[in-house]
């Protein structure tokens, strides 16, 4: 074994693992020298901050000097590698843009390239030792699964003294602890140390840390405080200070990132004529109304939003979608940091960045990708006041969607967990009629029956249950192709015996002159793409499937979508719908396989990066338009209309196209998703006031 060398301090003072990659590099430690030639002279690291002991940057020592990984290309097959070169048994994740700090020293290796299978991180394909042309903001971490290979020993983590860190931050309110409503908005400062929670001293205390405490705890901006009567209240209470000299710039994510001290065991003399550092936050509009603040809120004038989140599986989380030029489109992730993150989260009415997020997490967007290489400070108020670069198709991909999570105020609402349980001995049904849209923070927050039950029998059929989870696929038609695909054709009638079995038919095919005559059909392909972060499945088991010996197959879903045809003011004049005939990958993007396919009683399902099309060419996969008039039409195709299956984001399973029939040709154009569009668009959309001739502008 080499020896191991002294340990080098963090820019924080932070706790380092400096691990012999001799023996921890693979799964099966081993002796054997063949085995691990390729890690020798090699050392790794995690530091950085925060973290836990088994995330960080990924440091490693080479020559005797230690360096960093740039983030370019970098996976999780990558991550897994260096975790077994760490001494873990896996990754779990990994970071991007210096998540924990830019190192410094050497930038060893970029466009990192590995299976996963490695022995050592030597045998990765990459640009070469120190061959780089990236910045220490790009520095890669990795998370480990907490648990070590077999056979690791402990006295290969060198133990080194370290500072405290601060762990959390609470506000404590001056009068009326525990009766406050939630969120908490004002109060004490409080941080959470090693050895308890801590008082902060407010000598020097700025509107800048005030800026960063409120972020960390889910509030986008500060106010003024009175700071009077909090100095009074100290005059009569003990306190017990842990910290002092905070001087944050104000764009920090986390207080530890501030120029601060702690005080020393043996200070007996602690914040001398000063006072408990006091905070006062400013909550977003999602939970002014709990926290007494909506009136001030409504005040302000609110124009449409220039930014948005989509696919996230809670509040404060998603996919970061802009706005330019009345169409929503992604942004792509390169250089994407906290602190642009941290902008998106304020400017939409949350606290500062807990993680930003690269390689599509909150799933793939469709449609355009509006900014790249984002580079904010930190205190713009918005992601479109930062130095950003405008971006062709050519120059980034819907795989390098960046997302972010933000820090949401504690209003002591926990997640969900699946209960499963007997309700014989329940005694009382307490709600009924409940309807959400799905952006409340809890039932209360939705309409129900209030204090009138109407389910009076409490048996376990009458109560409702869920089944939770972090992930969800999202369903997406791809509406282009429904603009080049759509036409006309009259189909005879003796040719849609199996359509009309299945409903495919508009009612008045009842009293045709079968087998003779025909139905006129407007027909078009469906190309509908799973962007989500879970495959989509069927809600029904393959043992309740209903096999249609017509057609020759199973359907797994009664209704998979609506087809209606609308007049320009909503009403329905002509409908279709469309079971799901056999769900499958069709195709998938070039890294995914397929899952599903509907041979021999397979398994149905739409695998996440795949999509399933149903050509225009197939049965019911058209709406009969042989009532309809000549005139101006709306064409709306609705996917899980009866949202049977969960979904991460149901905004977007709408598509319209404005639509120009003349009795004997039909025009389809300006096809979109239904949340494509600005608000201002979709009104022009509405208003249509149909073609004047058959040249489509």
């Amino acid at each position: 074994m080499l020896p191991v060398s002294a340990w080098q301090r963090s820019p924080w003072g932070l706790r380092l693992c400096l691990l012999c990659s001799l023996c921890l590099g693979s799964p099966s430690p081993s002796t054997d020298p063949e085995k691990r030639a390729g890690s020798q002279g090699l050392r790794f690291r995690l530091a950085g901050f925060p973290r836990k002991p088994y995330e960080g940057r990924v440091e490693i020592q080479r020559a005797g000097e230690w360096g960093t990984i740039c983030d370019d290309d970098f996976t999780l097959q990558a991550a897994h590698v260096l975790c077994r070169e760490l001494g873990f048994t896996e990754a779990t994740g990994w970071t991007h843009s210096a998540k924990y700090g830019p190192g410094t020293g050497r930038i060893w290796l970029d466009n990192l390239g590995c299976t996963g299978t490695e022995q050592s991180v030597t045998e990765c394909a990459s640009r070469g030792w120190g061959n780089s042309d990236c910045t220490h903001d790009e520095d890669a971490g990795v998370i480990c699964k907490d648990q070590r290979l077999p056979g690791f020993k402990d006295s290969n983590v060198i133990e080194v003294e370290h500072n405290p860190q601060v762990e959390e931050v609470r506000l404590r309110p001056g009068v009326g602890w525990g009766r406050r409503p939630l969120p908490v908005t004002e109060g004490l400062v409080e941080v959470k140390l090693p050895d308890g929670w801590s008082q902060v001293c407010d000598k020097g205390w700025s509107a800048h840390n005030s800026h960063v405490v409120c972020g960390m705890l889910g509030f986008p901006s500060e106010k003024r405080v009175n700071t009077a009567f909090y100095r009074l209240l100290a005059q009569r209470q003990q306190h017990s200070f842990g910290l002092h000299g905070v001087a944050c710039v104000g764009t920090e994510a986390h207080l530890s990132l501030c120029s601060l001290e702690f005080y020393r065991a043996n200070d007996t003399t602690r914040c001398p004529g000063g006072a408990p550092a006091v905070v006062s936050c400013v909550p977003g509009p999602l939970y002014a109304a709990s926290s007494g603040q909506k009136k001030q809120q409504q005040s302000k004038p609110q124009g449409e939003a220039r930014v948005r989140l989509k696919g996230g599986a809670h509040p404060g989380e998603g996919r970061v979608e802009v706005l330019k030029a009345g169409t929503w489109g992604t942004v792509c992730d390169r250089k994407w940091d906290l602190q642009a993150a941290s902008v998106v989260c304020r400017e939409l009415g949350f606290g500062s960045a807990r993680e930003a997020l690269s390689g599509a997490r909150m799933g793939q967007g469709m449609g355009a990708i509006h900014l790249s290489e984002v580079r904010c400070s930190g205190q713009e108020p918005s992601l479109w006041k930062c130095p950003h670069k405008n971006i062709t198709a050519d120059d980034c991909s819907h795989s390098r969607d960046a997302a972010v999570r933000c820090n949401l105020p504690y209003i002591g609402v926990e997640a969900k967990e699946t209960w499963y349980w007997d309700s014989g001995n329940i005694t009382e049904v307490v709600m009924s009629g409940v309807r959400c849209t799905g952006t409340e923070l809890s039932l209360d927050q939705c309409t129900h029956h209030g204090t009138h039950i109407t389910c009076k029998r409490t048996e376990t059929r009458f109560t409702a249950g869920v089944i939770c989870s972090e992930t969800a696929s999202d369903l997406l038609l791809h509406s282009a192709l429904v603009q080049e695909t759509a036409y006309i054709e009259d189909r005879p009638l003796h040719m849609l015996y199996c359509a009309a079995e299945e409903n495919c038919l508009a009612s008045s095919a009842r009293s045709a002159n079968w087998p003779y005559g025909h139905r006129r059909l407007l027909r078009f392909s469906s190309q509908i793409h799973n962007l989500g972060r879970a495959d989509f499945r069927p809600k029904a088991g393959r043992h309740s499937w209903v096999w249609h010996e017509c057609h020759g197959h199973y359907h797994s879903m009664d209704i998979f979508t609506h087809y209606d045809i609308l007049t320009l003011n909503g009403t329905k004049v002509a409908e279709g719908h469309k079971a799901s005939f056999c769900l499958e990958d069709t195709e998938c993007q070039e890294d995914v396989s397929k899952r599903y396919e509907c041979a021999n009683f397979g398994e149905q399902g739409i695998t996440v990066g795949c999509w399933d099309l149903y050509r225009h060419d197939i049965d019911c996969q058209w709406i009969d338009i042989t009532d309809v008039k000549p005139g101006n039409y709306i064409l709306q195709v609705v996917i899980n209309p009866n949202f049977e299956v969960a979904e991460s984001d149901f905004t977007n399973n709408a598509m319209k196209c404005n639509c120009k029939y003349d009795g004997h040709r039909i025009w389809v154009h300006n096809c979109h998703i239904g949340d494509a569009f600005s608000e201002e668009a979709n009104r022009r959309f509405e208003r249509y006031p149909g073609q004047t001739s058959n040249q489509i502008i």
